[in-house]
């Protein structure tokens, strides 16, 4: 017979009584054979004892034969031999494994904390006096060092393991720590000397701060000064990039606490002026805040008008062919009635950032800050031949063989009639139909002269125009409106009639522009 397969189950109805795995997990817990005990041992007498305590001894020094440099088996070791009451027996093993590793930490510490739990202070203080001799650089020896002192009430001998330690240059908050014991006991001079050699090892700003306060609660306001002005000066000898907002910040705050509002003011000042963009954001909320509470109108522009500069700057650093950040950032310099040379820079630094590209998408938002550049020289300033030299440079700057704007040609001509320079405003449109003919430039050249009622000269342009773009509808009805706002009735019926033998007009073709 074949395989019959798997029993198939015929009533598949749920059981009437469901297991859950949780009841199979405590069944297994339940019945689990219980753990072998280590037999208790109870000694009768001396001899036993020392039997005992004799085989224990030999088994530690068989496991450390196989391996010495296991400390924690040294460890276990004298740990045992402390619960024998054996001190010296001990001793003895925590000095043969300091001899293998003389660098361990923990088992320096755990060394220590034996002797001080069984009150051996002076044999501690030897072990705390050796280590950090060894390790000067483990703050953990030296903090558990001055805290056994101190509990001890030894403020000499605490002071002395400061000492001690600061000449090694530690990190902050041993020094901190130093000062927090000289205030514990009132000792204010001592902890002032303590700041001067912290803030020489560790100048940074928020140490000469912890001073000032330290000044401001224990000391005098000329104090206080005196700190934050020695803070100020150190680190502005070191550059003005180690000079911190939260420092100058802090001593402003200070001097608007002392009601010295233009004191702080000029703080406030010094920072935004010096330090970097990316380290003053917090310090223009405070002396907005300042000024909104403490100053006046003018003050408060002047915050609002430095916050958004630094906003500005931000993003035409990030992207210095942001053209729509520049047109922002000029609008708002020359609101804010800025010296014109600042202003000339700032228009300087904004069209020196030519798109990369010879493609005219990428110029349109460009040529408008030269136009803006140049409606200021002549508008704000009334400098007509920095103006001048503006629509030149860009004119000059542009890839005519490529493209062109033809109103950058039509305002440059306005502005030369303005200054009655008529000749040069002709030959600037005629220089730019002869270098790149384009729709827009006929019809601005042309409107020009209809502006200066030369008819003729129209004509003329018409003419090349036409000549040029002779599938342009509108042309031809704006010279035939031309001559028929003249008069000219036959003239103006011939050049249509002429239109209209044109192919191609009728169905709408146009040159592009």
């Amino acid at each position: 017979m074949g395989d019959r397969g798997p029993p198939r189950v015929k009533n598949k109805a749920a059981a009437s009584l469901q297991i859950t795995a949780e009841q199979i997990l405590r069944e297994a817990y339940e019945q689990r054979e219980p753990s072998l005990q280590i037999p208790k041992q109870r000694i009768a007498d001396l001899e036993e004892l020392h039997e005992f305590q004799g085989r224990k001894r030999k088994e530690y020094e068989d496991a450390l034969r196989r391996n010495r440099l296991n400390i924690n088996q040294w460890i276990r070791y004298a740990q045992w031999e402390l619960e024998q009451k054996e001190f010296a027996r001990a001793r003895s093993i925590f000095e043969r494994a300091l001899e293998i590793e003389p660098t361990n930490v923990p088992l320096w510490l755990r060394y220590i904390e034996a002797e001080l739990k069984h009150r051996n202070i002076n044999h501690a203080r030897n072990l705390f006096d050796r280590a950090v001799t060894l390790l000067p650089r483990v703050d953990k020896l030296w903090y558990k060092y001055v805290s056994m002192e101190e509990t001890l009430t030894n403020v000499p001998g605490t002071r002395q393991v400061f000492e001690r330690w600061i000449e090694w240059e530690p990190e902050p908050q041993a020094w901190l720590s130093y000062i927090n014991l000289e205030k514990r006991y009132g000792e204010y001079e001592r902890a002032r000397a303590i700041f001067e050699k912290f803030t020489i090892v560790h100048p940074q700003s928020e140490n000469w701060i912890k001073w000032a306060r330290f000044e401001d609660e224990y000391g005098s306001p000329d104090n206080v000064r005196e700190v934050y002005s020695a803070a100020v000066e150190t680190l502005r000898a070191a550059g003005d990039e180690f000079v911190d907002e939260k420092l100058l910040g802090s001593w402003a705050k200070w001097e608007t606490r002392q009601k010295n509002f233009d004191k702080a003011r000029e703080l406030y000042k010094l920072g935004l002026d010096t330090l970097s963009r990316a380290k003053t954001m917090w310090l223009y909320n405070e002396y907005s805040a300042f000024e909104k509470r403490y100053g006046e109108k003018e003050g408060i522009e002047d915050v609002v008008f430095k916050k958004r500069r630094v906003q500005y700057e931000e993003q035409v650093q990030d992207n210095p062919r942001n053209y729509d950040a520049w047109f922002a950032y000029l609008t708002m310099a020359e609101e804010s009635s800025k010296s014109i040379d600042d202003i000339r820079d700032l228009y300087e630094r904004a069209i020196a950032n030519v798109p990369p590209t010879q493609e005219k998408q990428h110029w349109r938002r460009y040529i408008f800050l030269w136009i803006k550049y140049a409606i200021y020289e002549e508008l704000v300033t009334k400098d007509f031949e920095q103006a001048r030299d503006v629509y030149r440079a860009c004119l000059k700057l542009i890839p005519h063989k490529q493209f062109t704007f033809a109103k950058i040609w039509y305002m440059y001509a306005c502005f030369e009639i303005r200054r009655n320079s008529l000749n040069v405003a002709r030959k600037q449109l005629g220089m730019a139909i002869g270098m790149c003919p384009k729709p827009k430039l006929f019809k601005y050249y042309i409107e020009l002269e209809m502006k200066l009622r030369e008819f003729d000269r129209c004509r003329t342009l018409f003419e090349k125009y036409l000549e040029r773009f002779p599938r342009t509808p509108q042309a031809w009805l704006d010279y035939a409106e031309l001559e028929q706002m003249l008069g000219d009735e036959d003239r103006a019926r011939a050049i249509l009639g002429l239109a209209m033998s044109i192919p191609g007009l009728d169905l709408g073709l146009t040159e592009e522009e």
